[in-house]
């Protein structure tokens, strides 16, 4: 069973069996990719790869069927097309350029690394497309999909390792 992410009247919704979830996606919506910072969630199906999470904020791990790990201070993802590393976590200090996953905020306490653009690694074609946790007013991704934390860790107890995400147009 997959996650699908629509439109729905003035949002986004993710429905995954009966479950029906509130979602935020890219400022760019759902569509075909463009380019890497193009803010689109891209349309298509993708594996969920592993779950990434901050255990100072867990008392206990999320419960998932997912591989997960936990992260810390000096994880990131290089969102550098012209990089060798493109599209793959990294450990900071990175010269190039990234994004940095131990973040302030809350919306990375939990990410589940999505299997677009991974195999092979297409540079430009967007990186570190996740799900997330959502910010408390559902404001759009810079091209991930985002769920409140508790319905983030709902999904993921109902998650099996074919489950996808699908962006749907």
């Amino acid at each position: 069973m997959d996650l699908v992410v629509a439109a729905s009247g003035t949002g986004y919704r993710a429905r995954f069996g009966a479950r029906d979830w509130r979602c935020a996606v890219g400022r760019g919506g759902i569509a075909r990719k463009t380019g890497e910072g193009d803010g689109i969630s891209p349309l298509g199906c993708w594996s969920l790869r592993r779950l990434l999470y901050r255990p100072d904020r867990f008392e206990d791990l999320p419960v998932t069927a997912l591989p997960r790990a936990p992260l810390d201070p000096q994880d990131g993802w290089c969102d550098a097309p012209d990089h060798g590393d493109y599209n793959r976590p990294v450990r900071l200090p990175f010269a190039g350029r990234h994004e940095v996953l131990w973040r302030d905020d809350a919306l990375y306490d939990l990410i589940v690394v999505l299997g677009h653009n991974d195999d092979p690694v297409v540079p430009g074609a967007g990186s570190a497309i996740f799900l997330h946790v959502a910010d408390p007013g559902y404001g759009p991704t810079e091209g991930c999909a985002a769920l409140s934390r508790p319905d983030l860790l709902e999904f993921l107890s109902l998650a099996d390792r074919s489950t996808r995400l699908c962006f749907a147009g």
